[in-house]
């Protein structure tokens, strides 16, 4: 029976997006973003040589078709990538109003986002006082620190040596839909964090704030402080079924891999399995081996947005790029005749591009295993319309399958 794998690169996008001016870091509009044309220039023009060397080199995406994507996505130029392709290619737009993490992924499943997100504008002061009162209730401490937009490892920096001194938790937000507690594992503790994020997220997700993250820190003020991978996301629960839904309910089993079913808040799965991006690509290629007939595997990679997008690390994401490629191929060599593996991404984010937020764009849509060709022009629910027609499970969103 076939399997399907879906797997989204996390800000990998191509540009192009066609309302990309009403997006924007700062006061600058997206328009003009290009997340991946803009790595491989950089890679062609030697100004991408940290830790790696030369164009950028993407044998097995480009050869399903990666190039041809950004070029009909949006022209741009993809110095390296000019495969002839032997998978199906083309690019998704997303109808719904945010260039966030939960409106791709749920829009990819087949869910439009049906409403607009709040989001917390001020980048100091940036919570009402109610909610800081409430946090710091449930926080049982006399209040929080932060109440800003911050990157994460920079606020943990800045404020971790006083965290650990007060037992405040530390509380900031950036350009999405997200309230994001830091705290240390040892002196506020892990549980007591999540019980935390777990009580005031009903609060937030009723404001139509889409996520409460928990960020969890080590370290001290002498060695540094870093974050570990005991992230934990609190989402929204999607308010009508998605493509996991959809395929779980038609009695077929669902795997999620990386931060799917926080996205999903485990509507429609049954198996997680969490941990940095090599570890998942090790759970991805167990699955190629040892996932049920009928199934879907539903895997999110998000190194390259949390550690290189973010961050606007060019090379860093170069190099990310670069080691997903070579890490894919091997994998792609042992799926089944009947098998699929769609490869897209959830939005941009331009390391080139100023700001550290993510970009509005179109994305890559790339298969293995339905032969060679173009797609075309898509949509992003057209991807959930697509994967369940593979399985021969009923669709129930707007989108259409390309197959």
């Amino acid at each position: 029976m076939a399997r399907a794998f879906l797997v989204v690169m996390d800000s990998v996008g191509i540009g192009g997006a066609a309302d990309a001016n009403a997006f924007f870091n700062g006061d600058l509009p997206d328009t003009g973003a290009n997340t991946l044309a803009h790595i491989a220039q950089a890679c062609a023009f030697g100004q991408a040589e940290t830790g790696r060397s030369g164009p950028l080199h993407l044998p097995n995406l480009d050869g399903l078709g990666l190039g041809r994507s950004v070029a009909l996505a949006s022209g741009d130029s993809v110095p390296g990538l000019g495969a002839e392709p032997s998978g199906l290619w083309g690019a998704a737009s997303e109808v719904s109003a945010g260039k966030d993490t939960p409106s791709g992924h749920w829009e990819l499943a087949g869910l439009p986002v049906p409403w607009d997100w709040h989001y917390f504008t001020e980048t100091e002061g940036s919570f009402p006082a109610d909610l800081v009162t409430a946090v710091a209730k449930a926080a049982h401490s006399d209040g929080i620190l932060g109440n800003c937009h911050a990157p994460g490892t920079a606020i943990i920096e800045r404020l971790g040596k006083e965290h650990m001194r007060s037992g405040w938790p530390i509380c900031y937000t950036s350009a999405d839909s997200v309230f994001q507690i830091a705290a240390h594992e040892d002196s506020f503790g892990l549980d007591r964090l999540y019980q935390l994020c777990a009580d005031i997220a009903p609060r937030l997700h009723a404001m139509k704030v889409g996520r409460v993250i928990a960020r969890p820190f080590i370290g001290d003020a002498e060695t540094g402080f870093v974050r570990t991978l005991n992230r934990k996301d609190y989402a929204i629960t999607p308010p009508a079924p998605v493509l996991t839904n959809w395929v779980q309910d038609a009695g077929r089993h669902v795997y999620a891999i990386g931060k799917i079913g926080d996205i999903f808040s485990m509507q429609g799965i049954d198996e997680v399995s969490k941990g940095a991006d090599a570890d998942l690509m090790t759970d991805l290629s167990n699955l190629v081996d040892t996932a049920r007939d009928g199934s879907l595997t539903f895997a999110n990679f998000v190194e390259f947005d949390s550690l290189y997008g973010h961050r606007r690390d060019i090379a860093g994401y170069a190099s990310a790029l670069e080691w997903f490629d070579a890490a894919i191929g091997p994998i792609l060599a042992r799926l089944r005749p009947d098998d699929i593996m769609l490869f897209t991404a959830d939005h941009g984010n331009d390391p080139s591009w100023p700001g550290t937020d993510h970009t509005r764009e179109q994305v890559p849509v790339l298969v293995a295993g339905k032969g060679a060709g173009s797609v075309g022009l898509v949509q992003f629910s057209d991807v959930a319309a697509s994967v369940a027609d593979h399985l021969n499970v009923a669709s129930q969103g707007p989108g259409r399958s390309f197959f």
